[in-house]
């Protein structure tokens, strides 16, 4: 396969999985509008996005099962396009009802990315380049996740709310229309034939076995420890230090930088036949949880503590793509897509388990444990996938390799 091809493949993917993310987080800048238009509450308002993610983790697996018996491509160009024309609706929107309707649609569209996604890339990209594939597909998210809010706002501030929900809902159109027509190039994951298929576990034996529900603990739990810092770390800096909020601030998007670009480090490693994943994935996480305790227990200067956490996003953005690479390699030939699905569905349900306790632990004087809590989330999670790999190793046959 020529590189120019691999990189075609992953524009493809890559923006497609930008749009999800971009879509999730378009909506918070829409809210103020909203609240005037529809006269509603902002409790109401956020149940838009609890509604869209909730469908998006609750459909993932199912949509996971239909990506590995029919194929991923006519998956991905629905789902796209689903989650593109709800959010062009909510431009259109006349009442809140609709606005709940439409985010619930397009979580239905965002369900199939992830799933059809890694169907695709594996049977689209040469080994040897998966680990850079992986690795671009995330930092695609999350660059879609840092645009949204700064975009919407500005189309806001030049247009009206309407004219920017339609403008960011019909991106997607041009995208599944790119799709469509390069096709060709979007290979679907090998499937098992012979006496593969008569080895192979159901969906519900592979999905129910330890090695994807330590898998999935392995998402949910780094899911858990990187919503609490996201959601207190200002507000921990400046009750533990008297941290600025302007520094604080500073210091989680310095954070927030380290992990999209660490994302592109950890893509490149993979890739080099003689780094052994889990032990890689074992120190950058080790390394990130001692910095994050360090900053937490430890009076910094400004400079010194936006650089300490800094680099543990760098650290943790790292280890995000040896991380799928691992769930890839223990998935059985033709069921990538369930797996994907239901593991990565422990990102939105860890995402929602720890703010509420952690800003408990904050009400009640203790704020200092916030971080060391969430250092003890990112070490138990590498014990989760430590034991998954030992057991996929001995149970799970090794995926197939796309054609050169």
């Amino acid at each position: 396969m020529t590189t120019a091809r691999v990189w075609r493949v992953n524009m493809l993917i890559g923006t497609a999985h930008f749009l999800s993310h971009f879509y999730v987080l378009s909506l918070p800048p829409l809210f103020l509008a909203w609240q005037k238009a529809f006269d509603v509450s902002f409790a109401q308002l956020g149940l838009t996005v609890a509604c869209m993610s909730a469908t998006t983790a609750i459909l993932q697996t199912p949509v996971g099962f239909l990506v590995d018996r029919y194929g991923a491509r006519r998956f991905l160009i629905g789902g796209t396009l689903l989650m593109s024309l709800a959010i062009t609706g909510m431009g259109l929107a006349t009442s809140y009802w609709q606005l709940v309707v439409l985010a619930i649609l397009s979580g239905a569209g965002n369900s199939v990315i992830h799933p059809a996604d890694y169907a695709i890339l594996s049977g689209s990209i040469p080994k040897e380049k998966m680990g850079k594939a992986f690795a671009f597909h995330t930092f695609n998210g999350n660059v879609g996740f840092a645009l949204a809010p700064p975009v919407m706002a500005l189309l806001i501030t030049a247009f009206d709310w309407r004219t920017a929900a339609i403008t960011v809902g019909l991106l997607g159109v041009p995208t599944v229309a790119a799709i469509i027509l390069q096709s060709r190039i979007l290979v679907d994951q090998a499937k098992p034939a012979g006496k593969a298929v008569e080895a192979t576990m159901t969906g519900r034996q592979l999905l129910t076995s330890r090695v994807m529900i330590g898998f999935f603990a392995f998402f949910m739990l780094s899911a858990m420890a990187g919503a609490g810092i996201q959601s207190w770390l200002i507000t921990v800096l400046g009750l533990v230090h008297g941290t600025p909020a302007t520094v604080a601030s500073t210091a989680l998007t310095g954070y927030m930088i380290g992990g999209t670009a660490g994302v592109l480090v950890g893509g490149w490693v993979v890739d080099r036949p003689r780094i052994p994943m889990l032990p890689f994935v074992a120190v950058l996480t080790f390394s990130a949880a001692s910095l994050l305790v360090l900053a937490d227990t430890v009076r910094m200067a400004d400079p010194m503590l936006i650089a300490t956490l800094f680099m543990a996003g760098i650290l943790v953005g790292s280890s995000r793509t040896p991380r799928d690479m691992m769930v890839r390699d223990a998935a059985p030939p033709g069921q990538i897509g369930k797996v994907f699905g239901f593991v990565s569905s422990g990102l939105p349900f860890g995402q929602a388990l720890t703010p509420v306790p952690f800003g408990f632990l904050i009400d009640h004087g203790r704020p200092e444990l916030v971080l060391m809590l969430a250092a003890g989330l990112f070490v138990l999670s590498v014990f989760c996938a430590g034991t998954a790999r030992s057991m996929a190793r001995r149970t799970v046959p090794a995926p197939a390799v796309a054609a050169e």
